[in-house]
């Protein structure tokens, strides 16, 4: 496991509490560099939606707690944000809560002389999801073969 993965689960457990405490959900960690800087970035969410004062009271929780534990090597950015409308379903959760939902699907590899697909999700597992076209049809990938999955919006 990469030192990258390793803070992001290690970020996870710290952050659950504080998250648990003020009644919010924990969507993702990512430990990424953009640019020539580095990134820890912890995406919440709740019913109703997360606003910046709520961002702000878990970064100043968390902040402490990273200050002490200092399990991140060199200098970097920690941010607490909304994982906003078009995120990506990655935890069996979000697959939960997108149930019966309209998504879209891309996927790394040309299918159907198509990459992009929409459709009701019907079924997920370990390995495939599912999904309804409009036409009443079900299409099955492969959870290796899809590049994204995210509810889909139409604005």
């Amino acid at each position: 496991m990469g030192k990258g993965r390793i803070y992001e689960e290690k970020t996870e457990k710290l952050i659950l509490p504080v998250l648990e405490k003020n009644q919010f959900e924990l969507i993702d960690v990512e430990y990424v560099k953009e640019g020539s800087s580095w990134y820890l970035r912890a995406y919440i969410d709740k019913e109703g939606g997360i606003t910046v004062d709520d961002c702000e009271t878990v970064a100043r929780e968390m902040n402490e707690i990273l200050d002490r534990e200092d399990y991140v090597e060199g200098a970097y950015v920690f941010e607490v944000s909304s994982p906003g409308l078009t995120r990506p379903l990655k935890k069996e959760k979000d697959y939960v809560r997108n149930m019966g939902k309209k998504v879209e699907v891309r996927t790394y590899r040309t299918r159907n002389h198509t990459k992009e697909f929409t459709g009701i999700l019907k079924a997920y597992d370990a390995d495939r999801v599912t999904i309804e076209d409009e036409d009443g049809e079900d299409i099955v990938f492969e959870k290796a073969d899809i590049a994204l999955i995210r509810q889909a919006f139409e604005f």
